[in-house]
């Protein structure tokens, strides 16, 4: 069920839209292969063995990742939907 201007189903369509981009995302910055790095890319130290069979193609050890994670912007992202007064010009 569609309301407004849009056709049925597009809601479900512009999800799934979002979904792809961001699986694409995802796969483009993954190791080719899959292989896991035995030492950071960053500081070079050692990258634990757990690490590694939990997070298949890790690049960096946990501190330089927890680095990164709190150092990271949020993605605005795309509004596929836009306000309805854009469709009424």
């Amino acid at each position: 069920m569609a309301g407004g201007w849009a056709r049925d189903g597009a809601v479900n369509e512009q999800i799934e839209a979002s979904i792809e981009d961001e699986l694409r995302r995802m796969q483009a910055r993954r190791v080719p292969g899959g292989a896991s790095r035995s030492h950071c890319a960053q500081c070079e130290e050692p990258i634990s063995e757990a690490r590694q069979r939990a997070v298949p193609g890790v690049q960096l050890c946990l501190e330089c990742q927890k680095s990164r994670d709190a150092q990271r912007a949020p993605r605005g992202g795309i509004n596929r939907r836009g306000p309805k007064d854009s469709q009424l010009k």
